[in-house]
C-alpha cells in the first residue's frame, strides 16, 4: 500500500521505518531540510528494536507534501496535536477522494482537519480517524535513528464521518491490523491516552523536572500518590465516556501498569528499562504540556462541561497547568466552545459526527 507519513517526530520515524520493514511504499515528509538531511541523503532511517539494529529503505523522503499525499492510500499523521492545523493546510489541494487520514492519537484532531481542509477548499471525500495512542512506544536517538520498545497491541479508533468507518477500518487495518473500531470521531478521542498520563505525571513532578537536567517521569516520576491521581482522573474519562453511550472496552489506563490488557500489552516495565523516557522536559515548551494537557485535558474539560459530568480532578490539574503557563487554559483552542461546537444538542452533535458537513 502507498502511505504518506507526514511529520519529523518520534512516532514519525518509527512509522516510516516499520511500515517500510513491512514491505509499504512510504513517502516520509518533513519541512525541516537541515533536521531531515540525514534521511534525504541516505534514504533510510536506522531502526532499532527486538531484532536488533539495521537500516531500513524509505522508499520516498520528501521536503514536498504533495508529492507525498498524491496517490496515497493512507496519509498517517504521527505528529503532535499542535501541529495538525498547519499539515491540514499544506495538504488540502493535493487530497483526492476515498484517501484515509489517520491520526494516531488524534485530541479530536480528526473533526478539526477535516474543518481546516474544507476550508482551504478541498471537495475531496476524505475520512478521517484517530485513535488513542501511537502505534509505538519509540524514541529517535539520532537524526536518522529509531528506537522502538515496543508495538501497539489494540487501537481502539474512530472515524470522521462515522457513516464512512468501514472504507477508512479497512484501509488503516492493512497497516495496523490491530486496529479496533470505535462508534466515532467523539469515542476515539477519549480514549486518548496522553491527557490522562501526562499532565499528573509532568505536574506532580514540576520541581525535580525544573532542578534536574533529566527526569524520568514513568520511573521516579510514578510514584503511588501520582497513580492516584491518574486512576482518579481515568476514572473521570470513563465515566463521561460512558454518560455519553459509549460502550466500554474503555481501555482504562491503570491496565498499562497492572495487566497485558491495554494498548500495548504489558509495557510498563519495558518503557522504563529502555532508559529512552529520562529526558529533559520544559513545562512551558513540551508537548506533554502544549499537547496533551492545554489542547488535550482542555478538550476533555469542555466536553464534560458540555454534557454536564463533574470532573474536579481533570480541572484542577487544568488550573494548575494555566497557572505555570499564564493563561486561562478553559478557554483553549481545542475546547468546544472554541471549535464552534458547544452550543449542538447531543443529537445535533451525534448527526454531525456521523454525516460530518453537507
Amino acid at each position: 500500500m502507498k502511505i504518506a507519513v507526514l511529520g519529523g517526530g518520534h512516532g514519525c520515524y518509527a512509522a516510516a521505518a516499520d511500515l517500510s520493514e513491512q514491505g509499504h511504499e512510504v513517502r516520509l515528509w518533513r519541512r525541516d531540510r537541515a533536521a531531515f538531511e540525514p534521511v534525504l541523503s541516505n534514504r533510510a532511517i536506522t531502526l532499532i528494536d527486538q531484532h536488533g539494529t539495521r537500516a531500513v529503505p524509505i522508499a520516498n523522503a520528501t521536503l514536498e507534501i504533495g508529492e507525498a499525499v498524491r496517490g496515497a492510500e493512507l496519509i498517517l499523521v504521527p505528529s503532535p496535536a499542535t501541529a495538525q492545523e498547519d499539515i491540514a493546510r499544506a495538504m488540502a489541494p493535493h487530497l483526492a477522494n476515498g484517501q484515509v487520514v489517520f491520526l494516531p492519537p488524534g485530541t479530536f484532531g480528526s473533526h478539526v482537519m477535516a474543518e481546516i481542509a474544507r476550508e482551504a477548499g478541498s471537495r475531496a471525500e476524505i475520512t478521517f480517524a484517530e485513535t488513542g495512542t501511537l502505534p509505538y512506544l519509540a524514541r529517535k536517538r539520532g537524526p536518522a535513528e529509531v528506537a522502538i520498545t515496543i508495538r501497539a497491541v489494540r487501537l481502539p479508533t474512530g472515524a470522521y464521518p462515522a457513516k464512512r468507518s468501514a472504507h477508512a477500518f479497512e484501509v488503516i487495518r492493512k497497516a495496523y491490523p490491530a486496529l479496533e473500531p470505535c462508534e466515532d470521531a467523539l469515542s476515539g478521542a477519549l480514549m486518548n491516552a496522553g491527557p490522562i498520563i501526562h499532565p499528573p505525571l509532568i505536574l506532580m513532578n514540576a520541581a525535580p523536572l525544573e532542578k534536574f537536567e533529566r527526569w524520568d517521569i514513568h520511573n521516579e516520576g510514578t510514584q503511588p500518590s501520582v497513580r492516584s491521581v491518574t486512576d482518579a482522573l481515568d476514572a473521570e474519562r470513563i465515566a463521561l465516556r460512558e454518560a455519553l453511550g459509549y460502550a466500554p472496552p474503555h481501555f482504562p489506563l491503570s491496565d498499562h501498569y497492572k495487566t497485558d490488557r491495554w494498548m500495548y500489552g504489558d509495557a510498563h516495565k519495558k518503557l522504563v528499562d529502555s532508559g529512552d523516557w529520562r529526558e529533559h522536559i520544559d513545562l512551558r515548551s513540551h508537548r506533554y504540556m502544549l499537547e496533551d494537557t492545554a489542547l488535550g485535558l482542555a478538550f476533555l474539560v469542555s466536553v464534560a462541561r458540555w454534557a454536564g459530568c463533574d470532573t474536579p480532578v481533570a480541572s484542577g490539574l487544568l488550573a494548575v497547568a494555566g497557572a505555570i503557563l499564564g493563561r486561562d487554559l478553559r478557554r483553549g483552542p481545542r475546547t468546544l466552545d472554541a471549535l464552534g461546537l458547544a452550543s449542538l444538542t447531543r443529537s445535533e452533535l451525534k448527526q454531525l459526527l456521523q454525516e460530518g458537513r453537507g
